[in-house]
C-alpha cells in the first residue's frame, strides 16, 4: 500500500506542469493547490503505476485511497484516489459495503469535481446491481443534512436511461426541491435533462406537473432535451 502511494505521488510529480496549475486552481476555485496534470495525461501516468502495485485485499485497497486522499497535497492526488477506486483491478469491491467509503469521499471533499464523478461513476454502478440493498442508503443520503450527498442521492442515476428507478429519482428531487442550494436545484435538471433523453413526454408532465415547486434553474435545465 505504501509502495503504491510514494508510485502515484512520483507519478503525478513527474507529469506536473506548473503553467497550468494556477489555472486549474482557480477554475475550480480550490484552496488546495494544483500539480497542472490534466485527466488525460493523469490517466496515462497512473496506468502502469495501478498494474505494478496490486493491492491484496480490501482493506489494503480502501487504506489506500483514504491515504491519497487525507494526506493529499495537490488536487490530483484526490483524482489519483478516486481513479484507483475505479480501477478494474479491484471491481469486486464494488458493492454496497463500499459505499462507507464513498460517503467519506462525497462529504470531505463538498465540491464538484470530486462529487460529480462518484455519484455518477462509483455510487450509480453499485445501485444498478444492487437496488435492494442499495436504494434506502440513497433515501437516506436524499434527506442528509449534507447537501452533497444530496446531489449525490439525485444525480446517480444519471447514465440509467430506462432502467431509472422513477420513484427514487422524484423522491430525491421533492426532498430538496425546495432548497436554495444552486448545486442542489443544478442536479435537479441535470437529472431530469438526462432521463428526457429516454422519455421527454414523462419529463415535460413531470415540469408541469411540478411547475411551482421546482426552481426557474431546474425547469430550465430539465427541458433543454425537449
Amino acid at each position: 500500500m505504501n509502495d503504491l502511494v510514494a508510485a502515484v505521488r512520483a507519478a503525478l510529480a513527474a507529469a506536473a506542469d506548473p503553467d497550468r496549475a494556477p489555472g486549474m486552481q482557480a477554475y475550480m476555485k480550490s484552496t488546495m493547490p494544483y500539480l497542472g496534470v490534466a485527466k488525460p495525461v493523469r490517466a496515462e501516468a497512473l496506468k502502469p503505476v495501478f498494474v505494478e502495485h496490486p493491492l491484496a485485499d480490501r482493506a489494503s485497497w480502501e487504506k489506500a485511497v483514504r491515504t491519497l486522499w487525507h494526506e493529499a497535497t495537490y488536487r490530483e492526488e484526490r483524482y489519483a484516489a478516486i481513479d484507483l477506486t475505479g480501477h478494474r483491478a479491484y471491481r469486486q469491491f464494488q458493492d454496497a459495503t463500499t459505499l462507507d467509503l464513498y460517503r467519506e469521499l462525497v462529504v470531505g471533499g463538498a465540491w464538484w469535481d470530486y462529487v460529480d464523478e462518484i455519484a455518477s461513476r462509483r455510487v450509480g454502478p453499485i445501485l444498478r446491481t444492487d437496488r435492494a440493498g442499495v436504494t434506502p442508503v440513497i433515501r437516506t443520503w436524499s434527506t442528509d443534512p449534507d447537501p452533497w450527498l444530496r446531489r449525490t442521492s439525485i444525480i446517480c442515476q444519471l447514465s440509467f436511461k430506462q432502467d431509472t428507478d422513477l420513484e427514487l429519482l422524484t423522491d430525491a428531487i421533492a426532498a430538496n426541491a425546495a432548497d436554495q442550494d444552486f448545486f442542489l436545484r443544478k442536479a435537479i435538471g441535470w437529472a431530469l435533462r438526462q432521463y428526457a433523453w429516454c422519455d421527454p413526454e414523462w419529463v415535460r408532465a413531470y415540469v408541469s406537473a411540478h411547475e411551482s415547486e421546482l426552481s426557474p434553474l431546474s425547469r430550465r435545465e430539465a427541458r433543454k432535451n425537449l
